[in-house]
């Protein structure tokens, strides 16, 4: 974005008091923003950053579709990196009013759409934020909606993901900081590709071979690589 445009200057400037904790003063500048948009590429700068501070889950879905639509108005390389940001916005806003369904979609897309996220911690926060979305929305509840099956993904089973998160909890309340560093960023980061998915395992594996846990941790990762294992067999037998 350009530092020098009126809009976005206005924007730094909420981000900024929000920063400090001045959200009246944060929320003024962002409806300035808007008011002094004069194209639909600034509108939809200013409409991200006036959805984050709206008292209702229906005002801060309607604004996120707002910046949603603009974007897609304008259409070209100006937002092509912002589209990631933006379906996860879309997603997490349909996932706090409960429709989980249409939520997994828009995290779908998110997925879909990962690849022009520009490299760095903004880039990693998004990718994070995407697998998070896809993890919690998975389920029976989404299962009916054909948009959130992507080709060529197999997300990690139900089961196999409470193994997972049970494990990790254990983990992060020992401060295990070892095994943590190799499995949290595969697991965080996984979208389901079989990309993600062979870093995911690989990271599993590592740590068993390592023998780093106690008897019990370790049976129970020895059991998720096993029930991942078994998955795999069914679904190439499938």
């Amino acid at each position: 974005m350009d530092p020098d445009n009126h809009v976005v200057r206005l924007c730094v400037r909420g981000m900024g008091a929000d920063a400090r904790g001045e959200e009246d003063e944060a929320r003024r500048l962002f409806l300035r923003a808007w008011e002094d948009a004069s194209d639909d590429y600034e509108a939809c700068v200013a409409a991200h950053y006036v959805a984050r501070h709206q008292a209702t889950p229906e005002d801060t879905l309607r604004w996120n579709q707002e910046c949603l639509d603009r974007a897609d108005r304008v259409g070209d390389e100006r937002v092509r990196g912002f589209y990631a940001s933006l379906y996860v916005n879309m997603g997490r806003a349909h996932r706090e009013l409960g429709d989980m369904a249409r939520a997994h979609a828009y995290f779908v897309r998110a997925a879909e759409r990962v690849r022009d996220l520009p490299e760095g911690e903004y880039g990693v926060w998004n990718r994070f934020a995407i697998a998070e979305g896809l993890r919690e929305t998975a389920g029976p509840s989404a299962a009916g909606d054909a948009s959130g099956c992507r080709e060529g993904t197999e997300p990690v089973s139900e089961s196999l993901t409470g193994l997972l998160s049970g494990l990790l909890a254990r983990l992060c309340a020992r401060n295990e900081l070892k095994a943590l560093g190799l499995i949290l960023p595969a697991y965080l980061g996984d979208l389901g590709t079989e990309e993600d998915r062979v870093r995911l395992r690989s990271a599993l594996h590592m740590v068993h071979a390592a023998r780093w846990l106690p008897a019990d941790e370790q049976a129970v990762l020895g059991t998720a690589i096993a029930a991942w294992a078994e998955e795999d067999r069914m679904s190439g037998a499938g």
